[in-house]
């Protein structure tokens, strides 16, 4: 019971880190095509999609069974 607790708790988590990845490519992309933004800006929302895409890549990968050999 916890373990189907816990990986729902997991999905959900994944479901709005993906969520918040997606809406960060949209504003990068509407971003840089604005020749008067902060290229630091630009830079900083870069990195924290990279970062959400390597929270996402863990959460997957807690949540795909471990295979016996």
């Amino acid at each position: 019971m916890k373990d189907k607790e816990t990986s729902r708790e997991l999905r959900q988590k994944m479901e709005q880190l993906i969520i918040e990845h997606r809406d960060l490519d949209e504003v990068i992309h509407r971003l840089a095509c604005d020749p008067e933004i902060d290229q630091l800006q630009i830079i900083r929302l870069k990195k924290r999609k990279l970062y959400l895409k390597d929270i996402i890549m863990r959460l997957r990968s807690k949540l795909i069974p471990d295979i016996e050999a």
